[in-house]
């Protein structure tokens, strides 16, 4: 099924139950691990069985491959990147690797749906898309269409992202639940200074701090990679409360806003909150204090970056001028980098998530090195992004080049 077809699609695959015997005869073990997993392995046992629920499974993935025929043709995905397993009830379900998955959010897919079945001669798979449900709210519509801020800038960049593969329909949704995203951030503003301490710290949940006390651990401070994701100021304040260790030792590198009050409300509670603020002009060397004393900067990189402080590198696709100072600093001091976002719950909870540390890109000229280290900040941030693009903050004129 093409590219641009609508957002449920459908691959069928049929293996021969005697392929599969010589495939599995003939080919060594470690060969094998490229196709299957070890889980995989465990799960059919060594039985009778055997053999025809591997030829399933491998049917499965044939047919998940057809699900996306470009990326496939490309090289972009294989085999190894597709596992099959069973959930509580037996039935096989797809697990998707970490590229898939990015395919699936960014085609607006919510998951895959198998069915295998197979006989004494052959095993047989279907394997068919669900689409991902863009929950509305009431307050997305009325702001999208009553207080339309920055609508052209915002249906442009969600264009620009998914214009190509998902139709207009899902486009304007997405438009919409997003207003209702900066609806319901604004009263969460309001609201935040009559909460209670103990409130606060409850409505965020911190995953996955190990990654970030690892990063701590190699004594060079750390540097966070975010942006404007969720209600992020709220969370990050509120989440600061659920690791004290840390208190006074997280810096955020960021631009006043305005109008100035509105600053200096947001700046209080940061620091209220045990953060400290560095103005984002001329603030290379308190950067290198914070970090040469282990501790942490936020650095924000979704924006565009003007004059000489940017490199244009790749951001979903098209040039984007990004701030070269996060891969600068990274590579000079060896400070690991960590990427960093928050999202909301449907529950209204808040999630603040940090990754595991990006893998340092290691290029003999200087100025390659900036650009291939940025291009890894930018893809941590497309896939925040399409984890949950109501939340992203599109009204940013992200893109400043010609398309």
């Amino acid at each position: 099924m093409a590219d641009s077809s609508p957002l449920v699609r459908c691959g069928i695959d049929t293996v021969e139950i005697a392929r599969m015997e010589r495939l599995l005869c003939e080919t060594a073990r470690e060969d094998l691990l490229r196709i299957f997993s070890e889980e995989e392995f465990r799960d059919v046992g060594e039985g009778a069985g055997r053999v025809p629920s591997l030829a399933a499974r491998f049917a499965a993935k044939e047919a998940c491959l057809k699900l996306f025929p470009r990326e496939a043709a490309l090289g972009k995905i294989g085999l190894e990147d597709f596992a099959v397993a069973r959930d509580g009830y037996g039935a096989p379900r797809i697990v998707p690797g970490q590229k898939v998955q990015e395919l699936l959010d960014r085609y607006r897919l919510k998951t895959i749906v198998l069915s295998l079945t197979h006989d004494g001669t052959a095993a047989s798979a279907v394997a068919v898309t669900e689409p991902a449900e863009t929950p509305v709210p009431l307050v997305g519509k009325l702001f999208s269409h009553l207080l339309p801020i920055r609508r052209r800038v915002v249906l442009s960049n969600l264009r620009r992202v998914f214009g190509e593969k998902v139709p207009e329909q899902e486009i304007l949704r997405l438009a919409q639940a997003f207003y209702g995203h900066v609806a319901r951030s604004l009263f969460e503003f309001l609201r935040f200074p009559w909460l209670s301490a103990a409130r606060r710290a409850a409505l965020v949940r911190v995953d996955n701090i190990e990654a970030m006390l690892r990063a701590g651990g190699q004594g060079r401070g750390v540097l966070v990679l975010t942006g404007h994701f969720g209600n992020w100021e709220l969370a990050t304040v509120a989440g600061m409360a659920n690791f004290p260790e840390y208190r006074g030792r997280f810096h955020i590198l960021r631009k006043p806003v305005r109008p100035p009050w509105l600053d200096a409300l947001v700046t209080g509670r940061f620091r209220r909150a045990g953060l400290g603020v560095l103005a984002k002009k001329g603030a290379l060397e308190a950067i290198l204090d914070r970090l040469a004393a282990n501790e942490v900067v936020v650095v924000i990189l979704d924006q565009h970056a003007g004059g000489r402080d940017g490199v244009e590198v790749e951001f979903f696709g098209h040039p984007a001028s990004t701030f070269r100072s996060l891969a600068t600093i990274a590579l000079s001091t060896g400070a690991p980098v960590v990427p960093a976002a928050s999202w909301r719950e449907p529950d209204g909870h808040h999630v603040l998530r940090f990754e595991e540390a990006l893998p340092v890109v290691e290029c003999e000229n200087p100025s390659e090195a900036i650009l291939a280290n940025t291009r890894a900040y930018n893809a941590a941030i497309e896939r925040f992004v399409l984890r949950h693009p109501e939340q992203w903050f599109w009204m940013h004129r992200r893109w400043k080049t010609p398309r």
